[in-house]
């Protein structure tokens, strides 16, 4: 069964969610901090990650920061904090969803399952994307530009799989969002924005721009 690491400071938080979640089928555990999270990534290897974002010394933005250097572990975050601009940070920080308190924990039950949806494996043998530099192996879910491999977010992934599968083509954000969210739901536009400006940012780190902007359209990808 897939394993939840539920962290947040709060006891009775965890305590929620980990009824909500073993009833539903989940393996939990829990951490109280964010040096503990850390910890528990590494010794007990689950499947996705609840994170609150604010906590005490390490917050659970810093903490997805670590994670993201070597790890595309999914992140569902909560927080309290229901301004766009935080929902956006949460993502460009290579976050999954974002999850506002107070919330129902069968919303978090349904968020983990479409997130953990979108991280299955797609269908054996998916064929390689490759294009000019750029090679995507679904199966494994690999990216490579050029030697350099590239970590992704599951979004992330299926964002550039699609871009680059189709060289040239522009692709609206809408488009995008049937892409990055098959379950559907009501997501701001700029949450595309920001799905691509973090995926931009790991190709600058490599000199590359693939990915092109067409003003009032959306967006393309060049080999």
């Amino acid at each position: 069964m897939p394993k939840v690491l539920v962290v947040d400071d709060d006891p009775h938080i965890r305590s929620v969610l980990r009824f909500a979640l073993e009833r539903d089928g989940f393996a939990v555990a829990e951490a109280g901090d964010g040096a503990a999270a850390l910890a528990a990534v590494a010794d007990q290897a689950p499947d996705i990650l609840l994170l609150d974002v604010t906590m005490p010394e390490i917050d659970g933005t810093e903490v997805c920061r670590r994670l993201r250097r070597t790890s595309d572990l999914p992140v569902i975050f909560l927080s309290s904090r229901d301004e766009e601009v935080d929902r956006i940070l949460g993502l460009e920080l290579g976050g999954d969803d974002y999850v506002t308190k107070p919330f129902s924990p069968r919303e978090v039950v349904a968020r983990v399952r479409a997130v953990l949806r979108r991280r299955a494996a797609p269908a054996p043998q998916a064929p390689v994307v490759a294009r000019g530099e750029l090679r995507l192996l679904p199966d494994s879910h690999q990216a490579f530009w050029g030697e350099a491999e590239i970590t992704l977010t599951v979004t992330e992934f299926a964002l550039l799989r699609c871009l680059a599968a189709h060289p040239g083509r522009v692709f609206t954000r809408d488009a995008l969002m049937d892409v990055a969210y098959p379950d559907r739901r009501v997501v701001s536009d700029r949450t595309i924005d920001s799905h691509i400006r973090h995926i931009r940012a790991k190709f600058a780190a490599l000199g590359a721009e693939p990915i092109g902007t067409v003003h009032g359209l959306g967006y393309r990808f060049s080999a």
